[in-house]
C-alpha cells in the first residue's frame, strides 16, 4: 500500500517543503555519495544518531557492523547535532525516494495550514521528538538511526487532524495484481500509525538494525499535538477541505482557490 496522490489542492507555494526535499537530496548526493561506499557508511557513523553513544551507555571503542564490510566504532559520545543531522540522511535509494514522496504528498497541505517558517520549525521539532522517542525505547542501542521518516510522521500526524476526510489514492499490490483505491486520510494514516505501534511492540528486545518504528510513532504523536499550536486559523479558513466538513466538490474548490 503506497500513496500516489491526494485530492487536496495546496494554496501556498510549498517553499519550505521544497527546501526540505532539496536539503535531503543534497545530503544524499554530496555527503552520502548517492549510496556509494565508503561515503554511505561513513556518513551514517559520523552523523547518524546512535542512542548508546549520545547517552554514554555504550563503552567507547565498541564496534557495531552496519554492512558486510563496514562497522561503526562508538566514540566518547556524539554531539547533540546528530539529532538534527540524522533526519537528513538515508540508508538507500528506496529509503530517500519513499520518504521524500510521502513528504511531498502530505507536507504541502500542512505547510498551507501554518505558513513557511512555522512549518520549518514544526518539521524540525517533530524530528527531534521522533529521535527522542526512539532513544527512549532503547537507550543502550549502538545502532545508528538515520532518515526523515520520524519528522514526516509528524507531518502525517498533523494531516490527519487537519484534513481527515480528504481522499488519499493508494497503490495496492496483491501478488501480481496491482490496483488503486481512494480512502479518507483518517483511515490511511490511522492504519499507518497503528502499524508502527504494533511493529514497535513486536520489535522490543530485537537485536540488530531495522526500521525505527518508535521514531515513526513518536513523530506522528508529536505532529498531532504540535499542529494545534502551529496552525494559523486565518490560513485554514482559505482551505476548502479543512476539518470534517467538505464544502464543495473537488473540481469546484480547485477552480475557486486561485492557486499561486
Amino acid at each position: 500500500m503506497f500513496p500516489i496522490r491526494d485530492d487536496n489542492p495546496h494554496i501556498l507555494t510549498p517553499y519550505a517543503t521544497i527546501l526540505i526535499i532539496a536539503l535531503n537530496a543534497a545530503a544524499w548526493v554530496l555527503v552520502q555519495g548517492m549510496g556509494a561506499e565508503p561515503a554511505l557508511s561513513g556518513s551514517v557513523c559520523r552523523l547518524g544518531l546512535i542512542p548508546g553513544e549520545l547517552l554514554h551507555t555504550v563503552a567507547p571503542g565498541t564496534e557495531f557492523p552496519i554492512g558486510p564490510q563496514s562497522v561503526c566504532v562508538i566514540g566518547a559520545g556524539s554531539g547533540w547535532y546528530t539529532t538534527v543531522t540524522s533526519m537528513f540522511l538515508h540508508g538507500g535509494w528506496f529509503h530517500i525516494i519513499g520518504n521524500m514522496w510521502f513528504l511531498w504528498i502530505f507536507g504541502n497541505n500542512v505547510e498551507d495550514s501554518m505558513g513557511h517558517l512555522r512549518f520549518l520549525v514544526f518539521y524540525l521539532l517533530c524530528g527531534l521528538a521522533a529521535a527522542a522517542t526512539q532513544v527512549a525505547s532503547n537507550p543502550g542501542s549502538p545502532i545508528p538511526m538515520v532518515g526523515a521518516s520520524g519528522a514526516i510522521g509528524g507531518v502525517m500526524g498533523a494531516y490527519i487532524l487537519l484534513y481527515p476526510r480528504v481522499h488519499v489514492h493508494l497503490l495496492i499490490f496483491l501478488g501480481f495484481f496491482i490496483t488503486t483505491v481512494a480512502v479518507p486520510a483518517v483511515f490511511m494514516l490511522g492504519y499507518w500509525f497503528l502499524l508502527q505501534v504494533l511493529s514497535g511492540v513486536s520489535s522490543i528486545g530485537a537485536q540488530g538494525g531495522g526500521v525505527a518504528f518508535w521514531a515513526h510513532a513518536g513523530g506522528f504523536l508529536a505532529g498531532a499535538v504540535l499542529v494545534l499550536l502551529f496552525r494559523d486559523p486565518r490560513l485554514l479558513q482559505r482551505h476548502p477541505y479543512h476539518g470534517w466538513r467538505r464544502r464543495d466538490s473537488a473540481t469546484q474548490s480547485w477552480r475557486r482557490i486561485g492557486r499561486r
